[in-house]
């Protein structure tokens, strides 16, 4: 089996080869054949020129700026029959892909499966209100996905999915440049198979940006980005690839 990791990169140069260190160290000790793609999306600092040390390293560019155009282009470059989709701020844990693929083993109409952040240079009062945030999302994903049947929940930089599967919903929507680009593609995926959540895929991430823009500020983007995609199937009013 091939599995592709895409990564997009928009001005990454701090945080990329801390990630794409802990992929190698995944694809070295897998049996499974395991592509990495980095996504260079139109960054102005040194991103590309780092993802190009790599040997095993794939670095294509998309110039049009945007989280989802990114994540198509790697979707369409990557030969693998499952893509993992994570971000360049993130640290794969070592058990990640044994975890993803047991779910996939174990249920055979399962299309994609997401897990949380673990925000790992967060303070510790920031990590527990992301845990109560994570509680309440997870009481929504229920609802949505078993109550209403209306849409499922992806954590953008924490998510697996079969390539069969985003070719039948034509991929990620480019419309989409940060916030609600997750609860799209969840919703769309809904349709064709199962999605699923879950806390035993935890993903290490940088807290950059609750430190910048606050945990609260944050959330309610997030928030406001899950309703528009899944009821009003649209991205949030001017939003911009630079949230990035």
């Amino acid at each position: 089996m091939i599995v592709s990791f895409v990564i997009p990169a928009y001005n990454e140069a701090k945080y990329l080869s801390l990630c794409l260190d802990s992929v190698l160290a995944l694809k070295k000790s897998s049996p499974h054949t395991i592509e990495i793609i980095v996504v260079d999306n139109a960054s102005t600092d040194a991103t590309a020129l780092i993802a190009a040390r790599y040997k095993d390293v794939t670095v294509i560019t998309e110039p049009i700026q945007g989280l989802a155009a990114a994540r198509q282009a790697g979707f369409k470059a990557a030969k693998g029959e499952l893509i993992a989709n994570i971000d360049a701020d993130t640290i794969v844990p070592g058990a990640w892909l044994n975890t993803a693929l047991k779910f996939f083993e174990n249920d055979k109409r399962l299309v994609a499966l997401s897990g949380p952040h673990d925000f790992y240079d967060a303070r510790p009062i920031t990590r527990k209100w992301i845990r109560i945030f994570y509680g309440a999302a997870y009481l929504v994903y229920l609802l949505n996905a078993y109550v209403f049947r209306s849409g499922s929940l992806l954590q953008g930089g924490n998510f697996i999915v079969k390539k069969s599967a985003l070719k039948k919903i034509n991929g990620f929507n480019s419309d989409y440049t940060f916030y609600g680009e997750d609860a799209d593609i969840a919703r769309r995926l809904f349709k064709v198979g199962r999605v699923v959540f879950t806390f035993k895929l935890p993903i290490f991430a940088s807290a950059r940006r609750l430190k910048k823009q606050g945990a609260l500020w944050t959330a309610a983007h997030y928030a406001a980005g899950y309703i528009w995609a899944v009821i009003f199937k649209k991205p949030l009013p001017k939003t911009s690839p630079n949230y990035r």
